[in-house]
C-alpha cells in the first residue's frame, strides 16, 4: 500500500515459514522481519498473560560495527526497550484474558532507511504477524506517528523531522478506537494535540483495512486454548462467605497497608473454608482479585464513591520542598498521597553527556538524563536489587520526555544534567511525580528551565456501553490495577509536553480522550499553583556552591592545537595546575569547568594567551624555568616561553643571571616582539 508517501510492503511466508505468524516488512529501505510465536501449552502457576515483545537493533543495519571490546550487540538499549513497550501496550488487551499461553512478539531490524523509522514498520509488522497467525487475537491494530513542523502535520515523519519538529506522537487503533497514546511535545497547546490524535486515528483505519485484507488472503484459523477464567461457581460461593458488604468496607480506605491487612484477613477465611478443594485454592487469589474489582469497578461506576472517599476530579493531599539532600547540587521532594519522590539533580560538564551507540545517526548523545529507581521497600515488599526494569526505564524516559523543552540551551547553560528519581513511597503514577520533583530539583540547581512543568494521571472506569463511564483524576494504586485506563499527561500551563495513555479494554472513544486531557490540565495546574510554586518558584540565580563552575570562550580554531599541544602535553598541563577540566569543540569554543572560581580564572586566563598574538608593550606574569649565561627563560602559560636577555633583567649591569633569578622565581615582563630566531623577547627591567 501506498503509505504518506511511500511504498509499504509485506512479504508473507517467504521466511520464518515455522513461526506462527511472520510479515517481513518493507517501507522504503527500512527492512524489519517481526515473527509472533506462541507456545503450545499454557505455562502453570501464573496468574497473567505471559507476553514478551522484543525490538533487536542490529549495528549492520546502519552499516556500522558495534563498539566496545565485544564486537556484537550486547543487551537491549533503552531505546530498543521504550520501543518494546509502545508495541506491548496497545497490543496486550487484545489477546484472552484468561490466556496463558507464552506468547514472544521478535521485531529485527535488519536495514535502516532514515526517512522511514525502523520503530514504526516494526510496530506494524507486530500487529500483522500476530492478526495473520493462529495465535487468539481481537485485532487488526494500526500505528501511525504525527510530527509537527511550522504548526503542519507530517505524517510518519522521517528521523530527523522526528527529532527536530515539535512533535513525536504514536498513535494505535483499532477499527473503532484509539487503544494507546505515547507523545513528547514542545509545549502543543491541548487541541492541537487531539486533532493530531485523531488525524493518526483517520490514517490507521486505512492501514486497518489493508491488514484486513492480507488476514482474508494469507491469515490462519485461530487455535483453541485451555481457559484459565475463574469457575463461576467459585464466584458464588466466596460470595456466600464474604457478602459485597463486606468486601466493599474491606477495600474502601484511603491507607493501602490497612486495605492490604482486610483483604489478607478476607484470604485466611477463604483458604480454611476451602481447604479441602485443591482445585478452587488453585485459583483463589485470582477470584479475590477479580471480587475486589468488580466490587471496585461497581461502586466508582454507580455510585461515584472511590476507595479512598474523593470527588471524582479530587487530587489526594500535596506537599513539596527542596533542599533536603546536603551537599548535592539540587534536590526536591513530592508528595502526592501514598506517592512520594525525592529528585537529585546533578551538573556537569558537557563532556559527561551520554555516548548513543545507535540506529540513529542523528544523534551521538545525550546532554539530559533521568532516571528513575522503583526499590521493593516503596510498596512494603522485599526483593534484591537487580538494576532497573523495562517498567524503570519507560518512567525515566517520560519524566525526562516531560522536560526536554524546558530546558536551556547548551549555548544559554553548557552543563550535561542528571537527574534521579528515587521513589520512597508508591501507590498510584510515580512518574507523574517524578517530573513535578524534577522540576523542582531542576530549580533549585539553578537550571534556567523556560518554564515549570507538573504531569498528573486520570483513570477510567467503563459500564456496557460508550457512554456509560466515569474518568477518575489522580488515580491511586488500586485504580489503575483495576480501572480501564491510566492517562498520563504532563505539560506547562501553556501546552502539552508528553502523553503516555496505556488501556486495559478494547478502546476510547473520542469523548472519554477529550475529557481526559481537558481533566489532566485543570490538575497540573492546581498542583504548580497549591503545591510546587509554594516550594519554589522560578529556578535560582546561582549554583550550588558544590557544583561545577563553567566558563566558556570562543578561540580561533586553527588556535585550537596551541591550546593542546604535542600529545596534549599544553592542556594537560594547564588542567594539572588548576583542578580544572576542559572540553574544546571543532569550532573553537573552550569550556573550563571547576569549582574553585579563581582556579576557573587562571585557566581561563592561561588559553587568553595561549591563543593571543604576542604584541610588543604586553605584560605577562610568568616562571623561570630555566637560566642560561646569557639569560633566563620564562614561561607565562603552560608550554609557552619567552626570553629575558640578561641585559633586560635589571637596570644596573648583571654579571651573572643567577645574582637576580632563581629557578621558580615569579616575575612580571614586558614584551618587546620576538628576537631575529623568532622567540618572544622580555624584559624585566622595563616591567618595573
Amino acid at each position: 500500500m501506498e503509505l504518506a508517501g511511500r511504498t509499504l510492503t509485506v512479504d508473507v511466508g517467504r521466511v520464518a515459514k515455522q513461526a506462527n505468524g511472520a510479515a517481513f516488512m518493507h517501507y522504503g529501505d527500512t527492512t524489519v522481519l517481526s515473527t509472533a510465536t506462541a507456545s503450545d501449552k499454557p505455562r502453570d502457576g501464573i496468574d497473567f498473560f505471559p507476553l514478551s515483545v522484543e525490538f533487536e537493533e542490529k549495528m549492520y543495519s546502519v552499516g556500522k560495527i558495534p563498539g566496545g571490546f565485544n564486537k556484537r550487540e550486547g543487551k537491549a538499549s533503552e531505546n530498543a526497550v521504550l520501543t518494546a513497550r509502545v508495541i506491548d501496550r496497545p497490543m496486550r488487551p487484545l489477546f484472552p484474558k484468561d490466556y496463558r499461553n507464552d506468547v514472544t512478539l521478535n521485531n529485527l531490524v535488519m536495514s535502516v532507511d532514515p526517512e522511514c523509522r525502523p520503530e514504526l514498520v516494526a510496530m506494524l509488522g507486530a500487529a500483522i504477524s500476530t492478526s495473520i497467525s493462529d495465535i487468539p487475537f481481537d485485532g487488526p491494530c494500526a500505528m501511525t506517528q504525527v510530527g509537527l513542523v511550522d504548526g503542519e502535520f507530517v505524517i510518519n515523519p522521517s528521523q530527523k523531522v522526528w527529532n527536530d519538529g515539535d512533535l513525536q506522537l504514536t498513535v494505535a487503533s483499532t477499527k473503532e478506537k484509539v487503544i494507546m497514546i505515547e507523545a513528547g511535545a514542545n509545549i502543543v497547546p491541548e487541541e492541537k494535540m487531539i486533532e493530531a490524535i485523531y488525524t493518526a486515528h483517520d490514517i490507521n483505519q486505512t492501514i486497518i483495512a489493508f491488514i484486513e485484507k492480507i488476514v482474508a488472503e494469507v491469515g490462519k484459523e485461530k487455535h483453541t486454548y485451555e481457559s484459565c477464567a475463574v469457575p463461576e461457581e467459585l464466584f458464588a460461593a466466596i460470595r456466600e462467605i464474604v457478602p459485597a458488604e463486606e468486601m466493599e468496607q474491606a477495600v474502601f480506605t484511603d491507607d493501602k497497608q490497612t486495605r492490604e491487612e482486610n483483604i489478607k484477613a478476607i484470604t485466611e477465611k477463604l483458604e480454611e473454608a476451602f481447604a479441602e478443594n485443591e482445585e478452587w485454592l488453585a485459583v483463589l487469589g485470582e477470584a479475590i482479585y477479580q471480587y475486589q474489582k468488580k466490587t471496585v469497578r461497581k461502586m466508582i461506576l454507580k455510585d461515584h464513591k472511590r476507595p479512598d472517599g474523593r470527588a471524582i476530579d479530587q487530587i489526594r493531599p500535596l506537599a513539596a520542598e527542596t533542599d533536603i539532600v546536603p551537599r548535592v547540587h539540587g534536590s526536591a521532594m513530592f508528595t502526592r498521597g501514598q506517592t512520594q519522590i525525592c529528585n537529585v539533580c546533578t551538573l556537569a560538564p558537557l563532556s559527561e553527556a551520554q555516548k548513543v551507540d545507535g540506529l540513529d545517526e542523528n544523534i551521538k548523545s545525550k546532554r539530559y538524563m533521568h532516571h528513575y529507581n522503583f526499590p521493593s521497600y516503596s510498596v512494603g515488599e522485599t526483593k534484591p536489587s537487580r538494576g532497573p526494569g523495562r517498567r524503570e526505564i519507560g518512567h525515566g524516559a517520560l519524566a525526562e520526555k516531560a522536560l526536554m523543552p524546558v530546558l536551556p540551551s547548551e549555548e544559554e547553560f553548557p552543563y550535561a544534567i542528571r537527574t534521579v528519581s528515587e521513589t520512597f513511597e508508591s501507590n498510584g503514577s510515580t512518574s507523574m511525580a517524578s517530573t513535578c520533583s524534577s522540576c523542582m530539583s531542576l530549580m533549585a540547581a539553578g537550571v534556567p528551565i523556560k518554564a515549570m512543568v507538573a504531569g498528573i494521571s486520570c483513570g477510567l472506569v467503563t459500564g456496557e456501553t460508550d457512554d456509560d463511564y466515569i474518568v477518575l483524576t489522580d488515580i491511586q494504586g488500586l485504580e489503575d490495577f483495576f480501572g480501564d485506563m491510566d492517562f498520563k499527561v504532563t505539560g506547562t500551563t501553556e501546552g502539552i509536553t508528553a502523553i503516555q495513555m496505556d488501556i486495559k479494554i478494547h478502546g476510547l472513544t473520542r469523548p472519554i480522550v477529550e475529557e481526559a486531557i481537558r481533566r489532566t490540565r485543570e490538575a497540573r495546574l492546581y498542583i504548580m499553583d497549591e503545591c510546587m510554586k509554594k516550594a519554589i518558584v522560578q529556578p535560582r540565580k546561582e549554583l550550588s556552591p558544590y557544583a561545577p563552575k563553567i566558563e566558556t570562550m570562543q578561540i580561533d580554531p586553527e588556535k585550537i592545537g596551541d591550546v593542546i599541544g604535542k600529545s596534549g602535553k599544553v592542556i594537560n598541563a594547564i588542567i594539572e595546575e588548576t583542578g580544572v577540566s576542559i572540553d574544546i569543540t571543532e569550532d573553537g569554543l573552550v569550556s573550563i569547568c571547576g569549582v574553585d572560581a579563581e582556579m576557573i580564572a587562571k585557566a581561563k586566563k592561561y588559553v587568553d594567551t595561549i591563543v593571543t598574538d604576542f604584541e610588543e608593550g604586553q605584560m605577562y606574569e610568568g616562571v623561570v624555568v630555566s637560566i642560561k649565561e646569557f639569560g633566563a627563560f620564562i614561561e607565562f602559560a603552560p608550554g609557552k616561553e619567552g626570553m629575558v636577555h640578561i641585559s633586560k633583567i635589571a637596570k644596573e649591569r648583571v654579571e651573572h643571571v643567577e645574582d637576580f633569578l632563581t629557578l621558580g622565581d615569579r616575575v612580571r615582563v614586558k614584551c618587546l616582539g620576538k628576537d631575529k630566531m623568532g622567540r618572544i623577547s622580555f624584559s624585566i627591567k622595563d616591567a618595573k
